[in-house]
């Protein structure tokens, strides 16, 4: 028995209904969607106001103008002295930090050296073996003010803190301006010294380490398991295993290079040759599971077309199918090594908590990296680490956006060559 089905009746109520009800769940989703994004990028803004607005005084301070006059309060040390490899220890016990107190309470009247940072003499000290003739005469140097006075220079206070701070600006003995030895010092106990050069440098060489070993054995392995490993229980085993070895939290590669590394093969603790070890422990999964997933994309024929033409299967590997999944290879190598930059935990168990007061000079130096200064500092008691902190954050941000960056240039570089 044929039946003929009716037409649709696209004019009919019901219909119209429908099609409304319809119309209706597109427009609110796309609002969801909309709203999503815009909560997103609200976030991101606060969270960039908060720590652009934070930060951004950490990378300044205040400094006193304070005279001080060597023909009076001589420094006892011979000037033939400056230039031995030992003039700093020279310096200091020649009493170079009493003479500058001296001068600060002289200058800015009783309690005065209270005013400048307890490490203000340092300043003196360099100024003095870069120019000599600095103990010939009468010299204003730009000290760095205590914690309390910067912080009071740039909130304002009051009571008697804010009529010193006031007393100085109308003196014209305040300056504030960038914070020069914030880049170039490495961590100290006062806020007037400590700097972030320490942790970059250190940041730097760790990474540069994990990636020298993560990038080259991870790619070797992913191209091995792709390309010429046999399909067995064992190649199904390695893959199972890399793909739990993604998923184990950071603290238990810290565990395994504390046991290994420094137990085991007595490296260095606390060095960056460690730190980049086992950083390298914990991307390597990472890579691997990126590289052999760009590998897949590239397409059969490329292969066929390859080994049609004559060429070997490490020709086809090396020079076919690697090339094409470069960029999605080195797209997930960086976002994992920016992923490694921000670990902390560890790095905890290899000992780069430590109190680091020098910039390492090399791989098996004792360092710290950015996270973990991040974390020593807003442990401080003092306030003027609170801004610190926050410009170690804003540098620590800088640095993984610009990493972001490099993958986003090198995707894009080596698609337009293929």
């Amino acid at each position: 028995m044929n039946s003929e089905t009716a037409p649709t009746d696209w004019k009919g109520r019901a219909m119209q209904a429908r099609i409304a009800r319809r119309y209706a769940a597109e427009r609110r989703f796309k609002a969801l969607g909309l709203g999503a994004v815009l909560l997103s990028g609200a976030f991101l803004a606060f969270l960039l106001i908060v720590m652009v607005g934070n930060g951004a005084r950490g990378f300044t301070y205040t400094h006193v103008a304070v005279p001080v006059d060597f023909r009076t309060t001589p420094l006892a040390i011979d000037p033939a002295r400056l230039s031995d490899p030992d003039a700093d220890q020279a310096i200091a016990g020649a009493g170079l930090s009493d003479i500058v107190a001296f001068a600060a309470d002289e200058a800015l009247g009783d309690g005065g050296s209270a005013l400048i940072s307890e490490n203000a003499w340092k300043e003196v000290r360099s100024a003095i073996k870069a120019d000599p003739d600095l103990l010939k005469r009468r010299t204003v140097f730009e000290l760095p003010a205590s914690s309390a006075i910067d912080i009071a220079a740039k909130e304002g206070a009051k009571g008697e803190l804010g009529a010193r701070v006031d007393a100085l600006e109308r003196d014209g003995r305040l300056s504030t301006g960038i914070h020069w030895p914030f880049f170039r010092n490495a961590d100290a106990t006062d806020p007037a010294v400590a700097g972030i050069w320490g942790a970059l440098k250190g940041s730097v060489l760790t990474i540069v380490i994990a990636f020298l070993i993560a990038f080259p054995t991870g790619v070797l392995a992913a191209l091995y398991l792709e390309e010429y490993a046999p399909k067995n229980r064992w190649t199904d085993l390695i893959e199972v295993s890399i793909n739990n070895l993604a998923a184990v939290p950071s603290i238990i590669f810290g565990l395994l290079a504390l046991a290994v590394f420094i137990n085991w093969f007595g490296l260095c603790q606390a060095s960056a040759l460690v730190g980049g070890l086992t950083l390298a422990l914990m991307t390597m999964p990472v890579i691997v599971i990126a590289a052999r997933n760009a590998i897949k994309a590239v397409p059969p024929s490329i292969r066929d077309a390859a080994l049609g033409v004559g060429a070997s299967p490490v020709q086809v590997v090396f020079h076919h199918v690697l090339p094409l999944a470069l960029p999605g290879i080195l797209t997930g190598t960086i976002i994992g090594m920016a992923r490694a930059l921000g670990e902390t935990a560890p790095l905890l168990l290899i000992g780069m908590r430590a109190f680091i007061g020098d910039v390492p000079n090399g791989i098996c130096a004792p360092s710290t990296v950015l996270p973990m200064q991040i974390f020593l500092w807003s442990d401080e008691v003092d306030r003027g680490f609170v801004e610190k902190t926050s410009a170690a954050i804003i540098v620590l941000l800088i640095v993984l956006l610009s990493m972001n960056a490099l993958a986003i240039y090198l995707r894009n570089k080596f698609e337009k060559r293929w």
